[in-house]
Order: C-alpha cells, then structure tokens, then sequence
C-alpha cells in the first residue's frame, strides 16, 4: 500500500470514526466501537472501497496510533466530536506536558485557557516533538508548557488515551507557560 493511499484511508477513517459517522450510515456503540465489516461495506456503500489488509496496515503504521481494533471492532483513540464515552481511566499525569498552537491563538489562551472546542477534551502532548507536530499542522509550532502536576493536585482530572495523548476538560492560563 502505498504512503498516499494508507493517508487517504486513515483520513476516511478518521473522518467517520470521530465525527461523521452518520454521513456513511454506521453508529458507533456507546464507547466509539463499530463492527470492522460494517465500516468496510458502508464506506464501499457511499464510494470509497478499501480492504481489511488496507485497514490493517492502516491501522498499524499510523504515527500517530489514530485507531485500535479489538477481535472484529474498531474505533478511534480520541478527538471525537460525536458523542462517545471511551472509558478511560482517571490517571496521574506527568509534571509536565504540553501543547503545540499557533501565535493566532496565543491572545485568546492567554486570558482564557486551553478549551476542548467541537472535542470533547483539551489534547496535550506527552513531549515537545509532539506538540511541535501538532501546532505544524495549523502553521509554524508554538509550543505552551502545561504544569499538569499542579492541575493534577488542584483536582483537574486527567486521562490518557491507547495512543499516549493526555485529555482533560480545560487548562486555566495559570497552569500554562508561554515560550520567550
């Protein structure tokens, strides 16, 4: 399979894994999960036929670990936009994580935080790399500094994804650090 055709199946499965999925007529269950078979045959339904070796390989070269399968399921790992409870457990987070953004959105974080927007949590990064990742996406990477141990102690409560990315409701400006 070629890098093309592996990034144009993982943005259709993100696409319809995380919020759409209505558009090629599959429902998630009530944790994200959506029957492989189902997902194949409606995505061949609505034009755009892949295979099960293609999602497999989709599944297991992606960088950024977008989806798991569990026996014939398959879901995304977070950043939904539909309504979805992954179930993931309350965890400590490290002291420090962080998130990657743009200097256009630097006035609005620094009087009212970090907000999840259309998602349902506030993403944050294990490591700078991947915040620098994340802020390239929308153009050239600011990188904020989180003090999530302090949010940690002051009773925000943290999750991690299958994929490593920290989630939260909200990051207050008092819990961030801005570069220079």
């Amino acid at each position: 399979m070629d890098e093309k055709r592996t990034i144009r199946v993982s943005k259709y499965l993100s696409k319809h894994l995380r919020h759409q999925p209505d558009r090629i007529g599959i429902t998630l269950d009530p944790n994200g999960w959506v029957a492989i078979d189902e997902l194949i045959h409606a995505a061949a339904t609505h034009g755009f036929s892949f295979t099960r070796a293609e999602l497999d390989h989709v599944v297991a070269v992606n960088d950024k670990r977008r989806f798991t399968i569990d026996g014939a399921l398959i879901r995304a790992n977070q950043g939904h936009t539909v309504d979805v409870d992954l179930g993931l457990p309350v965890a400590e987070p490290p002291a420090y994580l962080y998130h990657g953004t743009v200097a256009a959105s630097l006035g609005a974080i620094r009087t009212q935080g970090l907000h999840p927007m259309a998602r349902h949590h506030v993403h944050l990064s294990p490591d700078r790399e991947t915040a620098t990742r994340v802020g390239a996406r929308r153009g050239r990477p600011i990188v904020l500094t989180v003090d999530a141990g302090a949010m940690h102690r002051a009773g925000h409560v943290f999750h991690v994804s299958a994929n490593e990315v920290w989630l939260t409701d909200t990051v207050p400006p008092a819990f961030l650090r801005f570069p220079g």
